[in-house]
């Protein structure tokens, strides 16, 4: 079973930058895909982006050109790069991981593996 812990959250000012922590234990091997998902208050759960063992990547049409997402398989790490904030990002957003995702909506669905959660709210 994986475990994962995710950090880096925070306030920041519309603009700003964050970066996002995940660092996964356990049976790592098994987590061919990494990811995040956010949840804001009375929305639903919204894939962010995932980035698969080889590199490849997809990340949401509301996030593209801002938001950079990025592994080190060696450190069982997992980055989110979060630049130009707008107030609309601010959810608490979560590291996930599961076999394979196919889609940025199975970051979200059962069987996926989640961390704890890590706030990020956006303020003018």
């Amino acid at each position: 079973q994986v475990q994962l812990v995710d950090s880096g959250g925070g306030s920041v000012q519309v603009g700003g930058p964050l970066i996002l922590y995940c660092a996964a234990s356990g049976y790592t091997s098994s987590s061919n895909c990494v990811g995040w998902f956010r949840q804001a208050p009375g929305k639903e759960r919204e894939g962010v982006a995932y980035i698969e063992r080889d590199g490849t990547s997809r990340v949401a049409e509301s996030v593209r050109g801002r938001f950079t997402i990025s592994r080190d398989n060696a450190k069982n790490s997992l980055y989110l790069q979060l630049n130009s904030l707008k107030d609309e990002d601010t959810a608490m957003y979560y590291c996930a991981t599961r076999r394979n995702c196919y889609t940025l909506a199975r970051l979200t669905e059962l069987g996926a593996i989640w961390g704890q959660g890590t706030q990020v709210t956006v303020s003018s």
